[in-house]
């Protein structure tokens, strides 16, 4: 979560576990969208702009029915979406916000469920740089 400025306001990474059809990349998807809309929320944003890298999470928001696999999930944000505020959900390119990659990438290696930060990881601090100047890193 990022000010307007680029500035950090706050992170999540999870692990939603592998059991039980945590495995899914759209599943993790959309539970990373409901958790960054809570995380919006709960820190006072009323205008956010959300980015995915997922043309399938967005299209599944906008579109999915009631007979979708996911589609307990998607309520949860339809739900989130009709709170007293302004939410518009942007698809973006993957190499277009390096530190969410990042943040996905360690949930992996973090215990069970949900785990904000106030402040960044020293190895966040890296890909947020990047991510602010724009450019891709070296390598």
């Amino acid at each position: 979560m990022r000010g307007s400025d680029g500035r950090f306001i706050r992170a999540f990474t999870a692990n939603l576990g592998g059991g039980g059809g945590g495995g899914s990349i759209t599943r993790a998807e959309l539970a990373g969208i409901v958790y960054g809309l809570d995380l919006a929320w709960e820190q006072g944003a009323r205008k956010v702009l959300l980015q995915t890298d997922s043309v399938t999470a967005k299209t599944l928001i906008e579109n999915a029915t009631e007979r979708h696999m996911h589609f307990s999930l998607i309520s949860e944000i339809r739900r989130r979406l009709q709170r007293d505020w302004t939410v518009r959900i942007d698809h973006i390119f993957r190499e277009a916000n390096f530190a969410a990659d990042h943040l996905a990438s360690i949930g992996h290696s973090e215990t069970i469920g949900v785990h904000v930060m106030a402040r960044p990881c020293t190895s966040l601090l890296y890909w947020l740089f990047f991510d602010r100047v724009g450019l891709k890193p070296p390598g």
